[in-house]
């Protein structure tokens, strides 16, 4: 029988630092949630990319956004602003940034299992 499992985000199993942000992982159900905090400046291309060692976000997320506003641009050039209150869907191949002076706090039940994490080696 399984049982009933709650965590919270103050006592995250992993916290993942980089420049301008960090993402707080927790193991739930077997799955890995991440709430991730983007401070103003913040730019996945400047904060993350020198550790995924990608062109582009490769990491899908599905996401609820708790604070500020976060601009997604595609590969393709398709871009789209997501503000606090929102569910997005967002498929690998994209950058972001942080719009405006807030904080963007999300909370991701898809990407983070190796979001700024260093891509392995093949």
């Amino acid at each position: 029988m399984e049982k009933l499992e709650v965590k919270s985000f103050a006592n995250p199993d992993e916290v993942r630092t980089f420049d301008k942000g960090k993402v707080e992982l927790i193991k739930v159900g077997g799955a890995l949630i991440g709430r991730a905090t983007f401070q103003p400046g913040w730019r996945w291309s400047e904060s993350v990319k020198p550790i995924a060692k990608t062109e582009s976000c490769q990491a899908p997320h599905f996401q609820y956004q708790i604070s500020g506003t976060i601009r997604i641009r595609m590969d393709d050039g398709t871009e789209r602003d997501v503000k606090a209150g929102e569910v997005a869907w967002v498929p690998s191949g994209h950058d972001a940034w942080v719009v405006g002076n807030e904080p963007v706090v999300v909370v991701d039940f898809q990407g983070m299992a190796d979001y700024a994490r260093e891509a392995a080696k093949k």
